[in-house]
């Protein structure tokens, strides 16, 4: 009879009996790889908040420079309004000049002594005009710009383009590249057609007021 306390042979073991030692470890590498799945998850959103970061970042700072090109813009025009009005002054001015011929400054040294202070007011107000960034607007012999000029008249005249202003009526003004005043104008028609700057309707320039 055999002992029972006589070590079996171990070749005579039962395989299945090492299977719960074997659990332990088993568990241990589906909790690495749960906690790697974890890491992954967590790197992943990280990343997203380090973009939505930066993004965040790049929206303030445009939104600054945005704020920054307002608050310029609106200190550059804060004076359009006022400037606006002194170009009647500066139009009225102009009138008395033409009420003042040159010949008859000439025979009248009253005469000629009142047009020297108005033409240097004149220069004076026009010289803190372009202070503030206020420029004329080239019209005389130019082609017709609807963009800087209306036209309240056309005239036949075959020795310029058509679309010729050949007479400034009232003169226009820009203020820092921004039409401030248009040019009152007079427009040719009859000659040859001006490429350079020809209108929607070439007939017709905008603004043209075709009565005699």
């Amino acid at each position: 009879m055999n002992d029972p306390a006589q070590k079996q042979d171990p070749a005579m073991e039962d395989p299945f009996e090492t299977a719960p030692e074997q659990a332990p470890y088993d568990n241990a590498a589906l909790a690495v790889q749960a906690l790697q799945l974890h890491i992954e998850d967590l790197d992943k959103q990280i990343a997203q908040l380090k973009a939505d970061r930066l993004l965040a970042l790049a929206e303030a700072e445009n939104a600054s420079k945005r704020a920054d090109r307002r608050i310029s813009e609106n200190a550059k025009f804060a004076t359009s309004n006022i400037c606006k009005t002194l170009l009647q002054v500066a139009d009225n001015l102009g009138r008395a000049l033409l009420a003042a011929p040159t010949d008859q400054r000439v025979s009248n040294e009253a005469l000629k002594n009142l047009s020297v202070g108005v033409e240097l007011t004149e220069k004076e107000l026009l010289k803190i005009l372009e202070d503030q960034g206020v420029r004329r607007v080239p019209a005389l012999n130019q082609p017709f710009d609807a963009n800087l000029h209306n036209a309240v008249q056309e005239v036949e005249n075959t020795t310029v383009p058509s679309g010729t202003v050949v007479q400034v009526m009232i003169e226009g003004y820009t203020m820092h590249e921004r039409l401030l005043r248009p040019a009152m104008v007079l427009v040719s028609r009859g000659g040859l057609k001006c490429e350079a700057a020809k209108p929607e309707n070439p007939a017709a320039p905008s603004g043209v007021n075709t009565a005699a």
